[in-house]
């Protein structure tokens, strides 16, 4: 009976052993951040490519009102994979035309002169 009531002890005291072993373990591990959901900035980042950030802010300015809600709508049909291939500014360009927003880049003429570009103003006033 000594040595029944020896073994149960034994084996309870490994058990808080191990309880212990691993409250020690899980106090010592790093708690995972917590994953945060991308700005709508960074989502768009990541499909933009070449001018299309130009055209973007443009329209921002351009329309002010109208872009927080065209924005939402971009960013829901990028969550939902509505949109899977890259935006460059022409694309982004047309989009808008769609919708209704033309939206005004400012042009600029440039003239590469040995391997330096001028602008046209420039050029002909060079040329005088």
């Amino acid at each position: 009976m000594d040595e029944e009531l020896e073994r149960i002890k034994q084996r309870r005291l490994e058990e808080l052993r191990r309880k212990m072993l691993l409250n020690q373990i899980k106090e010592n591990e790093p708690e995972p951040e917590p994953v945060k959901e991308p700005t709508n900035d960074e989502l768009l980042g990541r499909y933009f490519r070449n001018r299309a950030w130009e055209v973007w802010n443009t329209a921002k300015r351009q329309y002010p009102q109208v872009m927080p809600k065209v924005e939402t709508l971009l960013v829901d049909a990028i969550k939902q994979g509505k949109i899977k291939d890259y935006i460059d500014g022409a694309n982004l360009m047309g989009f808008f035309r769609q919708v209704g927003l033309p939206v005004r880049l400012e042009t600029r003429i440039r003239v590469s002169e040995h391997g330096e570009l001028k602008t046209l103003e420039q050029k002909i006033k060079e040329d005088r």
